[in-house]
């Protein structure tokens, strides 16, 4: 795959997952990871990740996260923060509070708890 931290999390293939975790299977406990991951079952705990999280439009997750970039097509309970991206489609929902650079909840999405956005700074000397 190319360099993934320049493509759109909303293009991403199954493929292109080093880690799947499949909608039969319920874990319980610590996630970490470097290489994109994506959720299609459950999920409880925490997630403390370096990389790209796609939580998948059947999937439910009740954990508190924290990744690079988030895509939300299913359900998640927890307190979320992203590095640069929390994307929340028409099918996802968040309650939670969640906080990131960049923030899109589409039309339908659901999210109840409290947003804190963060400017990057335009300069050092800022």
């Amino acid at each position: 795959m190319a360099d993934d931290k320049n493509i759109d999390l909303r293009d991403f293939d199954e493929e292109d997952f080093n880690t799947i975790v499949e909608g039969d299977i319920r874990f319980s406990g610590t996630i970490r990871f470097s290489k994109p991951f994506l959720i299609k079952g459950f999920v409880s705990g925490n997630i403390d990740a370096s990389g790209d999280l796609v939580v998948d439009t059947d999937a439910s997750v009740e954990a508190d996260i924290k990744v690079r970039r988030l895509l939300v097509r299913g359900n998640i309970e927890g307190n979320i923060t992203a590095d640069t991206i929390i994307h929340v489609t028409s099918t996802g929902s968040i309650v939670g509070n969640i906080e990131s650079r960049q923030v899109i909840l589409e039309d339908g999405s659901f999210f109840s708890g409290k947003c804190e956005m963060h400017h990057p700074r335009r300069n050092a000397g800022v």
